[in-house]
């Protein structure tokens, strides 16, 4: 035993980490600074971390106890909000539930997770209803009201009637274990039912924590919620905010005009979501001529951005972040860090840079590029491909209910992203495509990411996806579906093709291109197994 072993963990020197305590700091240092602006309502740190303690209270006052689960199916507003922070004082589990799912999956979701209360706002009061009628055990109703009577009478309360049953300076109790579930999350997958994710307390502190810094947030940060809250927990970007004491803004849905006004109205400093609500932006706020008065920052998840994506952004008044991260990674697990001498680069070169996946945020342990088949670290050579592993504690508990997808997700001490990546020597990731997204022809691998890169470069093209088509000659060739700008009315695909050889070896480039709208999951990503389907 060594000279340290014998001084003991304490309640004055020890606590176990959890986001709740970030709304009980910023109530006590910014009590009266605007917490959440939801349309014609503001509440201060003061009233949102009271209303949380009242809710708490209330779900505790209604039998709700340590680890039962409570969902929510509402857009974003101060309720959803409030409730990453009021059903875990409960001790509960928040599961935010994604608005665009259908009723059968909602039924899946509220069973598979056993909720006892959900909240929903009640424009999705159809689906709700449909999902219900198919549980055995169905939850307690609270319906989020936008008007009075809304509810047609299926919920068993409302939102404020509930709030109203608990004590609003009711205490809060930190998690006994940081290891304690906080929330549920269900990945969108293609196949077969959602797998669900399950957060830790731990995890959601220090992915705030993290994410507050690689965003350069401030207590004067002024955050749009242009990315769903039901998604990743807004890539734990709900608690972020509040750490640093800065203002949340609500969105109910994206609307372009509707968000430059309240980037315009509120100052908005910050802003996160996939490329195609950038792209929506680029498209409507350029053919406008719009610019904002002042520099915003826009973490952008998803695919890489093309040059002609950078240009246009820094054009109208965006800097763009790009960042790479799943669910099971709490939203963010790496980030395109600038260097200092990119700025002196032409702006397809600085665009290249820009493009990587990058390095691991503070959270994690280690981001690393491992060979498929021997599990060993692949030269950082910005060549040899192989998978993205992950390992920190911004890493999920693992898959409810789910131990063989959760010990296959964990193999050998890692988690396994799936995604295909090479290392460049400046340790930065570069992700080369999914591993089920190799298109192989004549014997060489083909990234469809590199395609669809090259598509994104014509500036008549708003959406791009490539996937593997059978060949008889080559085995696979790739095949691009295109969905093109406003203005592109007269685009071929025979341009498109054309534009590809002239940019990339000409094997790689599509050997058919297919224009029309992309199906997309509900999480906006694009169907590929659709894509792949329609081909057969």
């Amino acid at each position: 035993m060594d000279k340290y072993t014998s001084l003991d963990k304490t309640v004055a020197n020890h606590s176990a980490l959890t986001p709740l305590s970030l709304l009980q700091r910023s109530a006590q240092v910014f009590p009266d600074k605007p917490a959440v602006i939801d349309n014609d309502r503001t509440l201060s740190y003061r009233q949102l971390y009271q209303r949380c303690r009242q809710m708490g209270a209330a779900l505790h006052g209604r039998g709700v106890n340590p680890g039962d689960t409570v969902a929510i199916l509402c857009p974003n507003s101060h309720e959803m909000l409030e409730s990453h922070y009021s059903v875990p004082m409960a001790g509960a589990v928040l599961n935010s539930v994604n608005i665009r799912l259908d009723a059968a999956t909602l039924a899946f979701i509220l069973g598979h997770g056993e909720a006892r209360v959900l909240f929903y706002d009640t424009q999705w009061e159809t689906q709700v209803r449909a999902a219900i009628a198919e549980l055995e055990s169905p939850p307690l109703l609270v319906a989020i009201e936008r008007k009075a009577g809304a509810s047609d009478g299926l919920a068993d309360l409302d939102y404020e009637r509930l709030l109203a049953e608990g004590d609003p300076e009711a205490s809060w109790r930190r998690p006994a274990d940081e290891w304690a579930a906080i929330s549920l999350n269900y990945t969108s997958g293609t196949t077969g039912n959602p797998k669900g994710v399950v957060y830790h307390h731990r995890g959601a502190y220090l992915a705030a924590m993290t994410n507050a810094m690689v965003f350069n947030m401030t207590a004067e940060t002024v955050y749009l919620w242009t990315l769903p809250m039901f998604h990743c927990n807004g890539w734990a970007y709900t608690w972020a905010i509040t750490a640093v004491g800065g203002t949340h803004v609500c969105l109910r849905e994206v609307d372009t005009t509707e968000i430059y006004r309240l980037i315009e109205d509120y100052g908005v400093s910050h802003m996160c979501g996939a490329p195609i609500v950038m792209n929506m932006l680029l498209q409507d706020l350029g053919r406008q001529g719009l610019t904002l008065s002042r520099p915003a920052h826009f973490a952008l998840g998803g695919a890489a951005p093309p040059s002609s994506v950078i240009r246009k952004a820094e054009e109208i008044g965006f800097q763009i972040t790009h960042l790479y991260g799943l669910t099971e990674t709490f939203g963010p697990a790496t980030l395109c860090v600038p260097q200092p001498e990119w700025q002196q680069l032409p702006l397809v070169e600085r665009a290249v840079k820009m493009s990587r996946q990058g390095v691991p945020t503070h959270g994690l342990d280690e981001v690393t590029v491992r060979d498929v088949g021997s599990g060993e670290p692949v030269p950082a050579n910005g060549q040899a491909m192989g998978e993205i592993c992950i390992r920190g504690n911004t890493v999920m508990k693992g898959y409810l209910k789910n131990p063989d997808a959760t010990d296959k997700a964990f193999q050998d001490g890692w988690f396994h992203t799936g995604d295909l990546a090479v290392m460049h020597p400046d340790h930065y990731v570069e992700i080369r495509d999914r591993a089920k997204d190799v298109i192989i022809s004549g014997g060489e691998n083909i990234s469809s990411l590199e395609v669809e890169e090259i598509l994104y470069r014509h500036p008549k093209v708003s959406e791009a996806a490539v996937v593997a088509m059978a060949d008889e000659k080559w085995g696979e060739v790739p095949c691009a579906f295109v969905y093109p700008t406003a203005d592109g009315a007269e685009l071929t695909s025979e341009e498109l093709i054309a534009f590809c050889r002239e940019h990339m070896a000409h094997f790689k480039a599509p050997r058919k291109v297919v224009l029309g709208e992309l199906p997309k999951t509900s999480t906006g990503k694009v169907r590929k197994n659709i894509l792949r389907d329609s081909l057969s």
